[in-house]
């Protein structure tokens, strides 16, 4: 199996930056998909953006144009450069990686998840 631990989370101010990074270990033949989603607690959890192997990437609507995601192969890592943010992108923010070709955005269909690390934006 392989396994994601994520980084980066904290408190910014509202228009502020952030770079959260997800370390990934084990089986890398796993991670052939990756991408990062969040969740508010009492909210169902949302597909932020994904990348794939070949390059291609998706972002949701509310990310295009203030996120952006990239994968470090030489150093085995995700990372998702966040811009402009505001109060409502506040949530737990996770990483999660597919051994097939997924460009979804629905959580159900990703099997690799990490733990989350929480993003919070506030004045």
């Amino acid at each position: 199996p392989v396994q994601l631990v994520e980084s980066g989370g904290g408190s910014v101010p509202p228009r502020g930056s952030l770079t959260l990074s997800c370390a990934i270990t084990g089986d890398i033949q796993s991670t052939y998909s990756m991408a990062w989603f969040r969740q508010v607690p009492g909210k169902e959890r949302e597909g932020v953006a994904v990348i794939v192997r070949d390059g291609k990437t998706r972002y949701s609507s509310l990310a295009r144009g203030r996120f952006t995601i990239l994968r470090d192969y030489l150093n085995s890592s995700l990372k998702l450069r966040m811009k402009d943010l505001q109060p409502e992108d506040t949530a737990i923010y996770y990483c999660a990686a597919d051994a097939e070709p997924v460009i979804s955005l629905a959580p159900v269909d990703w099997d690799y998840w990490g733990q989350g690390t929480q993003v919070t934006v506030s004045s």
